[in-house]
């Protein structure tokens, strides 16, 4: 069973750990709560944080066992959602760090109003607000 009463960390995979670091410290507005050789952490929620591992880290603890994550680079390969008060605010946020604007926000079929854009890696960065969960 899943503790509920523990944290969860989603893990993505980039080519420049220090690059990565940078970029998500500006786009969200605060100091990652750890930042060492193989790993950077930023709290996002009360028991969510997203973890930064660079993929030459990955490769070395599964020692080979899996396709080399850098081949895709680039490439999105995970989405992640974060809720926020404006998201038109950290999509430019996402364009001034380097990252890339995909789409502006909008609302969704969903009944988010959603704008995407993408990091240095590729990885899809949705900003939502739903003002009926507010």
């Amino acid at each position: 069973m899943i503790s509920k009463d523990k944290n969860v960390m989603f893990i993505i995979y980039v080519k420049d750990q220090e690059k990565s670091k940078t970029f998500y410290q500006e786009v969200l507005g605060y100091e990652p709560r750890l930042h060492v050789p193989g790993m950077t952490e930023f709290q996002l929620g009360d028991n969510v944080a997203l973890g930064i591992m660079p993929e030459t880290g990955i490769m070395r603890i599964l020692e080979g066992k899996i396709q080399n994550p850098g081949i895709a680079s680039g490439i999105p390969r995970c989405e992640i959602y974060i809720f926020v008060d404006n998201p038109n605010e950290y999509y430019q946020k996402t364009v001034q760090a380097g990252g890339t604007g995909i789409s502006k926000t909008e609302l969704r079929g969903w009944g988010d109003n959603v704008a995407y854009g993408s990091d240095p890696d590729g990885h899809i960065l949705a900003f939502a607000y739903n003002a009926d969960n507010a």
